[in-house]
């Protein structure tokens, strides 16, 4: 399995929109999934061929976020999404980063989706700090973060 970044922000769009509208169970609000495929345009964006993405938002020259990241459901947990996860994460400390956020569902929410969710973040190294109420409308927020 090949990581490489995407260039061409139209094929990072491309690519996001293929993978999102794959997982309408996380990405079924259909406003936030244009926004999401709007972004990456302009964002750091690996991919693994047409099966699975990440898009960084750097925040501060310390500061990075897991701003969207998807596998589409026939190639979820074969390691996709770790792969994409470390490759994301050389890339930012190479470039000096030394943190990496990533918002989720929060745990106050039962949706056993977002709970497998909030489990690969937590088997790799991120911490919950908070569960945010407000920050989505009517959604919990969980902010985890990594010390790359």
């Amino acid at each position: 399995m090949t990581v490489v970044e995407v260039e061409l922000p139209a094929e990072r769009s491309r690519l996001c929109e293929l993978v999102l509208r794959d997982l309408p169970e996380w990405f079924g609000i259909k406003e936030a999934t244009a926004a999401y495929i709007r972004d990456v345009a302009k964002l750091p964006t690996f991919r693994i061929g047409d099966d699975a993405f990440l898009s960084l938002k750097l925040h501060t020259p310390l500061a990075s976020e897991v701003c969207v990241m998807g596998v589409r459901r026939a190639n979820q947990r074969r390691g996709l999404g770790s792969a994409l996860l470390r490759a994301g994460e050389a890339y930012l400390r190479a470039s000096g980063v030394e943190y990496l956020q990533v918002k989720t569902l929060g745990p106050s929410d039962p949706d056993v989706g977002y709970a497998n969710t909030r489990s690969f973040y937590l088997a790799r190294g991120f911490v919950p700090l908070e569960e945010i109420h407000g920050l989505w409308e009517h959604i919990p927020c969980l902010l985890l973060v990594k010390r790359l």
